[in-house]
């Protein structure tokens, strides 16, 4: 599968926000937005003026790069949300949050949703007690997640869990234990991530 494979700094420079792409990296000095806080490029310096099209279209983007999704993934999460009943946009969110690599980045045993994402491929994660190992697994209220015992990738999560100060009110995490429970579904105002996801539905209704 096609994935992005260039600089991640570049992607926070170029949407101007810190995605926390890096982990730890992100958290200090050598941050690339905090020395470079414009867009790459030799024009990044430039004044940009966007469209309404290229304003929603850079949410889109901020949100596909956010979770590390191609675009037909994206879409087809989008299609998702448009069928199920309430909100579109919202429901995005919350198929978004429940991806399997997303839960165990919010539970602070990855630094990054890209290393969750691999933690997850290479099956050192347990959902209900069976192994799961696909990313985008979708997750369900009262589902446990946990790390296998003798699983080679437990001082990795433990040392992920160094830097997490707090855990997404819809979870419940034992850093100790290496377990998660999921709460509940999440709530529009549970979900940090900074987005105007009216914009992505006004994108893909024209």
């Amino acid at each position: 599968m096609a994935r992005y494979t260039e600089s991640a700094c570049r992607i926070c420079r170029r949407e101007n926000l810190k995605m926390y792409l890096k982990g730890d990296r992100c958290y200090t000095d050598k941050c690339a937005i905090e020395r470079r806080p414009y867009p790459p490029g030799q024009h990044g310096q430039g004044r940009a003026k966007f469209s309404e099209y290229g304003v929603q279209l850079r949410e889109k983007q901020k949100v596909k790069r956010l979770y590390g999704l191609l675009e037909s993934q994206f879409r087809g999460y989008y299609h998702r949300g448009a069928a199920a009943k309430g909100k579109t946009g919202e429901n995005l969110l919350q198929y978004l949050e429940q991806r399997l690599d997303n839960v165990v980045f919010r539970l602070g045993f990855a630094d990054t949703r890209a290393e969750a994402r691999q933690l997850v491929r290479h099956g050192h994660f347990q959902v209900n007690g069976r192994r799961v190992n696909i990313p985008s697994y979708q997750v369900r209220p009262d589902d446990v997640v946990t790390v296998p015992p003798g699983s080679s990738a437990q001082q990795v999560i433990r040392d992920a869990t160094d830097l997490v100060s707090t855990v997404a009110p819809w979870l419940q995490a034992d850093h100790d234990g290496l377990t998660g429970k999921v709460l509940k579904q999440p709530a529009r105002d549970e979900i940090d991530t900074p987005v105007q996801e009216s914009l992505i539905v006004e994108l893909y209704s024209k």
